[in-house]
């Protein structure tokens, strides 16, 4: 049998993990650290750079190329595709160094349950005849990290709050009936579709890390800003994690 703990990990600073990822990072036999290429090697080292920190016994770490996701034809499809080839890299990992069953531990940024694909393939092990029990332990998610780097609250008084795609901004606009909304998976700065008139928004980048980069203002001053920055980050980084919070304002001038 197969015991796999989804990790939650923050952003990427080794504070952000709590007391359970480190205990359960100990408890572990085998600990699958993804490669994403050369361009994002800095992701890699992050995650060695938590192993070393928190590790306080020899654990086995297998490190594997992370499949590409074709960007051409349907959008779900190949999604669903590319989740199927993690899955059977996960199980060929797994069969090969933990042939005969064990404890797996796969890092994850922020944490498994939020906009994270983590849980839907560790499914596939199941579905496969696997024979896997999986555990979560949650993470600081990109969203808390965003608030606390601004000092903000998440929620207007009493107010809730829509979490939303860049992808979904850039289709739909700004949701029906919200007034606070989080876009995650913005590959492109998805708040330049909107009327930015009354809109304030939060935005960071690489956040916990030392090189957080962070923006805040009315839509309409800031979002030029956050573009130009965005751009010259991720050149400068050749990858970019970012996330952000726009908040209209109420008619009683409360934000």
């Amino acid at each position: 049998m197969i015991r796999l703990d989804l990790i939650g990990i923050g952003t990427g600073n080794p504070d952000h993990l709590t007391a359970q990822a480190s205990r359960v990072l100990n408890e572990a036999d085998l600990i699958l650290l993804p490669r994403k290429g050369s361009a994002k090697s800095d992701l890699a080292d992050l995650r060695r750079t938590i192993c070393a920190a928190v590790l306080a016994r020899p654990v086995q770490i297998a490190e594997f190329d992370m499949p590409v996701r074709d960007a051409e034809g349907d959008y779900a499809q190949a999604v669903n595709a590319w989740h199927d080839t993690i899955a059977s890299v996960w199980r060929d990992q797994i069969g090969l160094h933990l042939p005969q069953g064990g404890r797996v531990a796969l890092l994850v940024w922020g944490d498994p349950s939020l906009y994270d694909s983590t849980l839907r393939i560790a499914g596939r092990l199941t579905r496969a005849g696997m024979d896997v029990a999986v555990r979560v332990v949650p993470g600081i998610t990109s969203i808390q990290a965003l608030t606390a780097a601004h000092a903000i609250p998440l929620n207007p008084l009493a107010g809730p709050v829509t979490v939303t795609t860049g992808r979904a901004l850039r289709a739909h606009g700004w949701p029906a009936d919200a007034d606070t909304i989080v876009v995650m998976l913005d590959s492109g700065c998805a708040f330049e579709v909107l009327n930015p008139e009354g809109i304030s928004i939060w935005w960071g980048a690489y956040l916990g890390m030392a090189h957080e980069a962070l923006e805040h203002g009315s839509l309409a001053e800031a979002a030029p800003r956050i573009t130009t920055r965005r751009a010259a980050l991720r050149a400068r980084h050749g990858w970019i994690m970012d996330v952000y919070l726009m908040r209209k304002e109420q008619a009683d001038g409360n934000r």
